[in-house]
């Protein structure tokens, strides 16, 4: 039997397995022998891989920065090799409801900020860390209200967001942080109502998830594997119900520039240390 090349995956939603088993399909037709195993959460996801469980990762950023440190941290090499169009410069934002008295970024001092879940990059640790940048140290000048469903998922849910957009709504807080993309999916389905919220303040660009390859991987397979990602078109009917369900219309070369922030925003939380090793206090998963 020829080499088969294993992915790891986390299955924060059950569209997990036909979004898989249907790239199984797809790389078996063009002669690449490809399986998955799925995890619960990305902190088992990422020990796993670096142990020789499996070969290339379906990693969240925030899996990518612990995979990246542990990695350093044993002597093992990673790659980031392919990730969405989709993943490339999203931005987070904090929103007030447009009848508030909140005008700037100082003016949340002493107020109540919603987020997602702990491990969020999006909904928590980026927007943390721009509210830093910004002069406001959270729990100590804010407060932070968190939203933390689904732990050890890093926020690819969108619940603890979704929470965070309706206790606004709500007036349980005086702002939410949210990704770009949620807040207009929010908009579109009503739990933010047209005209009700507006952006106080936005992040930078960064980037999102990424495929890892991990340090047992077959080489051969790796390049096989990026090939068939790279040359996948949209207009391929095979593909195209894949591509819908997992959020792109093309696949991009990996890159590093855009985890540079949440490298910094996991630092400036404690959330993992240096070598990778988790920090964060009372973080279950």
């Amino acid at each position: 039997m020829p080499e088969t090349l294993v992915l790891g995956a986390v299955a924060y939603d059950p569209k997990v397995v036909t979004i898989w088993e249907g790239f199984k399909q797809y790389f078996a037709s063009r002669d690449l022998s490809f399986d998955y195993v799925l995890y619960s959460n990305y902190e088992r996801q990422v020990e796993s891989h670096l142990a020789g469980a499996f070969h290339i990762a379906w990693n969240s950023p925030l899996a990518w920065i612990r995979t990246k440190r542990q990695a350093e941290a044993n002597g093992q090499r990673v790659a980031a090799i392919v990730m969405r169009d989709t993943d490339q410069d999203l931005t987070s934002l904090v929103i007030v409801k447009s009848d508030s008295g909140i005008k700037t970024i100082p003016d949340l001092k002493s107020k109540r900020v919603a987020v997602g879940a702990v491990d969020s990059p999006q909904a928590t640790l980026l927007p943390l860390s721009y509210l830093r940048g910004q002069g406001l140290t959270p729990e100590l000048d804010f407060a932070v209200v968190y939203h933390d469903l689904l732990a050890g998922k890093h926020g690819d849910h969108i619940g603890g967001e979704r929470e965070a957009a309706r206790a606004l709504m709500a007036g349980k807080v005086d702002a939410a942080c949210l990704i770009d993309g949620n807040y207009l999916a929010f908009a579109a389905e009503g739990t933010l109502p047209a005209g009700a919220t507006r952006v106080l303040g936005q992040t930078a660009a960064y980037d999102h998830c990424n495929f890892t390859v991990g340090p047992a991987a077959p080489e051969q397979l790796v390049i096989r594997f990026r090939e068939l990602l790279l040359n996948m078109s949209y207009d391929d009917a095979q593909v195209r119900p894949l591509m819908d369900l997992e959020g792109l219309k093309a696949w991009r070369e990996g890159r590093l520039e855009g985890y540079r922030a949440l490298d910094k925003a996991v630092d400036e939380a404690g959330f993992y240390d240096a070598k990778g090793r988790i920090a964060a206090a009372n973080y279950r998963y």
